[in-house]
């Protein structure tokens, strides 16, 4: 299955919404490459770099759910974007939110900048580096 596909697949108030969030994801972060997987028996579109899942775009009959490693890493980012998404619900690297309402685009533009920054694979080396000492 493609991206298109997927996006088509969801529900008809849902589409325009996630085109333009997956917009913001590959604009914004440069680094992810995507592809459609499952996770938590759940198929999503995963934003892989260097092989590594980073973040996933997934919908249920309730809500859509953003999943972020980098928020499940940084508590600052977890922090700062609770704040400033109280209409959402955070789990420790997920978001779920019904609607633009409770995740407007401006702000998970911020959040995926901030995202962006964070080096998934150079922070796994640093651990498997650590763990040979």
């Amino acid at each position: 299955m493609t991206i298109v596909e997927f996006i088509s697949n969801q529900l008809p108030e849902r589409q325009d919404f996630f085109t333009k969030m997956h917009a913001i994801i590959i604009k914004e972060d440069k680094s992810v490459e995507p592809i459609i997987g499952t996770m938590m028996r759940m198929e999503m579109i995963h934003y892989n770099t260097s092989g590594t899942f980073k973040y996933g775009l997934a919908s249920t009959k309730k809500y859509i759910s953003f999943h972020a490693m980098p928020i499940y890493m940084s508590a600052a980012i977890h922090a700062k974007y609770k704040i400033l998404l109280p209409k959402a619900n955070f789990q420790k690297g997920c978001i779920n939110f019904i609607d633009e309402n409770e995740m407007p685009l401006a702000i998970f533009r911020k959040l995926i900048i901030d995202c962006s920054k964070i080096d998934l694979v150079k922070i796994r080396e640093e651990q498997l580096k650590s763990r040979k000492k």
